[in-house]
C-alpha cells in the first residue's frame, strides 16, 4: 500500500491537475442540514455539527493500531480471566433478578472498551466474549423494564442507576455494529420504567446524581432512532434531577472523574433546550477547572481523587479514569459543537498524559499520573495526594475503577478520527494511520486511506478510493498550533490559505486515486504557566516534552500490592501479572535557562528511527528527542510526602553549572518533569 501511494504522489507531482475545487475556510461545519446516512439529531433537537460514524467504519493503523493490539494482548483482553468482578458465576449482570456476588460499574466499564476493540479489530474471540455479557444483559431485563444489578444504596435505601448508564453505552455501540433490534426494544422498555420512578427517588445517589448526563445522552440516542416524543419528557426529568453543572465559577463536586465526565451535561441538554447558556456552561466548566487547578501541561488538571484548595502544583495528579472520560467528553463536544477546541484538548490528553498511565506492554497501569512525577512507588503519599494507598504504582489492580475503565480510551479515539458532516461529507477530526469507509454525497461509498505517523511527523497523506467519480465535501481540521499548514489535492494547493484552529472544506468531484496532502509544520514553542510559579513547558507541534529521567523498574508480586477493594479470580497465576515500582536512577531537579526567546538555538531536535514495534510511547523508542542544557536546583527535592517537591518560584537562583539534558515526549515518560522552573 505504501509503495502504491508513493508512486501515485510522484505521478501527480509530474502532471497538472485538471480538476477544480471549491475550497473554503470555516470555524466549524454548518449544521443547517441533516446527514442522510448516519444517526444524527432529529427535530426538535438542535442539529449536530458533526456526526459519529458507526463503530468499525474507521480501521486504525500504525501506532494507534498497535496500542489497541497491546490492550487486547494485555490487561484489557485478559481482565475477564483474572478480575473477580468479571466472574460469570452468580454475576448480577447475568441474573434476571439482578442479584449476585458481583455486579456494579466494573463490568460495563470494561466492556464498553473491550467490545469496541473487538469490533474494530474484527477479533472473533473478543466479540464472542462480549456477546456473553451483552446477551446476558438483554436477557436480564425484568417485566417492568428494569435490568442488570439491582443495587439499593445503603445511604438512602433507594435504587442506584449509575451502572446501567454505562451499559447503555455498550448497547449503543453494539447496535451501531450489529443493528440488533433487541437493543431498541430493551432501551425503550427501560426508559419507560424510568418514567415511572418518582422524582424524589430518581438519581438521588452521589454517582448517579453527578453523572445523569450519561443517562441523558442515551435518551437522545434512542430518540434519534425512534422519535418517540415521551423520551424528551424523560430527558427533562433527568436534567431536573441531575447535579447542577451550571454553577458560576463553582462545581457541584470536585471529584476528577465526575468533572471530566459531567462538565458536558449542560451542553448535552442544550440539544433540547437550545438555550445558549446551557452550552456556555460546559465551556465555562472546562475553563474554570483549568484556570484554578489546570495550570499545567498535558490537558488535564490536578485532582488526585478530588481537586483541593491550594493543591495546584503540577505534582498533583489525575486518575486514568479521568483521562478516559475527558477524551470521551471532548469527542462528544466535538459532535455537538464542531468546535476544534475540543479536538485540541483530546489530543493533548491522548498524546501527553494517557500513554504514561500504562506499562509499555499495557499489562499494568497506575491510578494516578501527574505532569511532574519523579517517583512511582507503592507508598502511601496522603495527604500530598488525596488518596491513602499505593496509588502511584504500576499495578494490574491499581483500583476497581481504572482497572476496568481504561479500556475505551484509545478505541473511542480511533472511532472518532473521522466524522460525518451534515452536508453528506466527511471531516478528518484527528489524524492517524487509518482507513475509513463511509457513505457520502449521493449515496456513494468512499474509502479513504490515511498514511501518517502524526503526531510524530508533519505530513499526512490520504488516498481516495471510489468505484466511480462522486461529488461530496471533505473537511480537514487545521491544528491550532499549525500556523503554516498547507492542503494540496493531487499536488496542487487549494485556493484558500488554511487557518490554524479552523477547518478547510474542499468540495468537488472526487475520483478514484485522488491524493490529499496535508502538511502541519511543527515548531518549538514555550508555554509559561504564570499561575504556577512561572514554570515553563516546551512543545513541538501537539507534543509536550518532559525531562528524560533514568527509570529503574522494580518488580513486585501484584497479589501483595493490589488495592484492598480489587479482587482476583480464583486460581489466577499472579506471577504472570507483576506490579512495578518505577524509581529515578538519576537526577531530575533541573530548571531551564531563562532566555527562551530563540528556542531553535536553545534546543536541538534529534530524530531517531521509527520503532520497529510501532510503539513510540516509551522512553527507549521515542522517534525524537530534544537536547538542551539545564541547571540542577539543589533545594528542589522529594518532599515530606515522598512526592516531587512543589515548584520553586521562577526565576530560581542556583550556582549549579549548566549541564547537558535530554527531553522526550511526555507521553513516553513514566517518570517526568514537564513543567520546568526557570533558572538564572
Amino acid at each position: 500500500m505504501r509503495t502504491t501511494l508513493s508512486a501515485t504522489l510522484l505521478f501527480f507531482a509530474q502532471v497538472v491537475c485538471a480538476q477544480s475545487w471549491d475550497a473554503s475556510v470555516m470555524p466549524k461545519p454548518a449544521n443547517d442540514k441533516l446527514n442522510s446516512y448516519y444517526s444524527t439529531n432529529q427535530a426538535p433537537l438542535a442539529a449536530q455539527h458533526l456526526v459519529k460514524l458507526p463503530v468499525g467504519a474507521v480501521k486504525p493503523g500504525g501506532w494507534l493500531l498497535k496500542s489497541l493490539e497491546l490492550q487486547r494482548d494485555g490487561l484489557t483482553g485478559q481482565l475477564g480471566e483474572i478480575s473477580a468482578w468479571l466472574t460469570k458465576k452468580n454475576n448480577a449482570w447475568l441474573n434476571k433478578d439482578g442479584k449476585g456476588d458481583w455486579g456494579w460499574e466494573e463490568m460495563p466499564y470494561w466492556l464498553k472498551g473491550y467490545a469496541n476493540i473487538g469490533y474494530v479489530l474484527n477479533d472473533k474471540k473478543m466479540i464472542d466474549e462480549a456477546m456473553v455479557w451483552i446477551n446476558g444483559t438483554l436477557s436480564s431485563q425484568r417485566d417492568n423494564g428494569d435490568f442488570g444489578p439491582f443495587v439499593i444504596r445503603k445511604s438512602n435505601g433507594k435504587r442506584d442507576l449509575w451502572a446501567q448508564m454505562l451499559m447503555l453505552f455498550v448497547l449503543q455501540s453494539y447496535h451501531e455494529y450489529s443493528k440488533d433490534p433487541r437493543v431498541i426494544t430493551h432501551m425503550t422498555r427501560y426508559f419507560k420504567w424510568q418514567m415511572t420512578i418518582p422524582e424524589t427517588d430518581f438519581l438521588t445517589d452521589y454517582w448517579e446524581n453527578s453523572r445523569g448526563g450519561d443517562n441523558l445522552y442515551s435518551v437522545y440516542w434512542l430518540y434519534n432512532q425512534t422519535r418517540e416524543p415521551w423520551l424528551l419528557d424523560l430527558a427533562n426529568k433527568i436534567h431536573r434531577n441531575t447535579a447542577n453543572w451550571k454553577l458560576k465559577n463553582w462545581l457541584p463536586n470536585w471529584h476528577n472523574v465526575n468533572i471530566a465526565q459531567c462538565f458536558r451535561e449542560p451542553a448535552t441538554y442544550y440539544m433540547q433546550s437550545k438555550d445558549p447558556s446551557d452550552l456556555q456552561a460546559s465551556y465555562d466548566n472546562q475553563k474554570f477547572i483549568r484556570e484554578v487547578f489546570g495550570q499545567v501541561p498535558g490537558g488535564m488538571f490536578g485532582s488526585d481523587e478530588n481537586s483541593r484548595k491550594g493543591f495546584v502544583d503540577p505534582r498533583q495528579a489525575v486518575e486514568t479514569c479521568g483521562m478516559v472520560e475527558q477524551m470521551a467528553s471532548d469527542e462528544i463536544m466535538m459532535r455537538i459543537t464542531g468546535d476544534p477546541y475540543w479536538a485540541e484538548n483530546a489530543e493533548d490528553v491522548a498524546f501527553n498524559t494517557f500513554p504514561a498511565a500504562f506499562m509499555p506492554d499495557y499489562r499494568a497501569l497506575r491510578y494516578l499520573v501527574a505532569p511532574n512525577m519523579v517517583i512511582s512507588d507503592s507508598k502511601n503519599h496522603n495527604p500530598g495526594i488525596d488518596n491513602p494507598g499505593p496509588y502511584l504504582m504500576m499495578n494490574p489492580f491499581s483500583s476497581r475503577c481504572c482497572q476496568h475503565n481504561h479500556t475505551s480510551g484509545w478505541v473511542y479515539y480511533a472511532e472518532n478520527l473521522w466524522m460525518a458532516t451534515p452536508d453528506n461529507g466527511l471531516a478528518a477530526v484527528f489524524y492517524a494511520d487509518s482507513e475509513v469507509k463511509a457513505t457520502v454525497g449521493d449515496k456513494t461509498e468512499v474509502r479513504i486511506t490515511t498514511q501518517t505517523k502524526y503526531p510524530f511527523e508533519e505530513q499526512v497523506n490520504m488516498k481516495v478510493g471510489l468505484a466511480k467519480p462522486a461529488t461530496f465535501p471533505l473537511y480537514f481540521r487545521i491544528p491550532a498550533w499549525a500556523d503554516k499548514a498547507s492542503v494540496k489535492i493531487n499536488n496542487q494547493a487549494v485556493s484558500v490559505a488554511p487557518v490554524a484552529g479552523q477547518y478547510v472544506r474542499v468540495a468537488g468531484s472526487w475520483k478514484n486515486g485522488d491524493i490529499i496532502s496535508l502538511s502541519f509544520p511543527m515548531k518549538l514553542q514555550a508555554r509559561t504557566w504564570e499561575k504556577n510559579k512561572g514554570s515553563v513547558s516546551i512543545n513541538y507541534g501537539p507534543l509536550t516534552f518532559s525531562l528524560k529521567i533514568a527509570e529503574n523498574y522494580i518488580r513486585y508480586d501484584s497479589k501483595e500490592t493490589a488495592q484492598y477493594d480489587s479482587k482476583w479470580q480464583e486460581n489466577v497465576d499472579h506471577s504472570k501479572w507483576p506490579s512495578f515500582e518505577i524509581l529515578p536512577a538519576g537526577p531530575w531537579n533541573y530548571g531551564l535557562p531563562g532566555d527562551l526567546t530563540n528556542l531553535e538555538k536553545t534546543f536541538t531536535l534529534v530524530k531517531k528511527p521509527w520503532p520497529a514495534d510501532n510503539n513510540p510511547f516509551t522512553a527507549a523508542s521515542v522517534p525524537f528527542e530534544l537536547k538542551t542544557k539545564g541547571k540542577q536546583i539543589p533545594g528542589w527535592t522529594i518532599d515530606q510526602y515522598g512526592l516531587c517537591g512543589e515548584l520553586p518560584q521562577s526565576p530560581v537562583e542556583t550556582s549549579s553549572a549548566l549541564t547537558d539534558i535530554t527531553l522526550i515526549p511526555m507521553g513516553a515518560a513514566r517518570l517526568r518533569v514537564s513543567a520546568f522552573p526557570i533558572v538564572k
